[in-house]
């Protein structure tokens, strides 16, 4: 059975609620903090194209980096907003969960359970 991985931030309240129910379910899963351990280019488009999703998709529109860069009023193409989430991991919506080729952005914290 392939192994779960949880990409994200450990001080994200949805990261912390999805590591608790996988815990309280007995779940072994793998925890990768992506700000340690960042994204490769590859690794995220596959996790992408998995999630049936475009970058701009998986953006963070409230945090202060997307309001720093005006992703809001400038026009950037995938792979531009792509590099500019590799860049800047705070623009990535978390968290990831993997699990073979199944993959799911864990939003609300409780969808975790469709993958397990």
């Amino acid at each position: 059975m392939p192994k779960l991985k949880v990409y994200l931030k450990p001080s994200c309240t949805t990261s912390r609620k999805v590591v608790t129910i996988l815990t309280q379910k007995g779940v072994e899963f793998e925890k990768v903090d992506y700000y340690k351990t960042p994204f490769t280019k590859t690794l995220l488009n596959d996790l992408l194209n998995k999630m049936n999703m475009k970058p701009s998709e998986l953006l963070r529109k409230k945090e202060e980096a997307y309001k720093d860069l005006d992703l809001k009023n400038k026009t950037y193409t995938e792979n531009q907003l792509l590099n500019k989430m590799l860049k800047n991991p705070d623009l990535i919506e978390r968290p990831i969960v993997a699990k073979g080729m199944k993959v799911m952005l864990a939003r609300p914290a409780e969808s975790v359970k469709d993958i397990i």
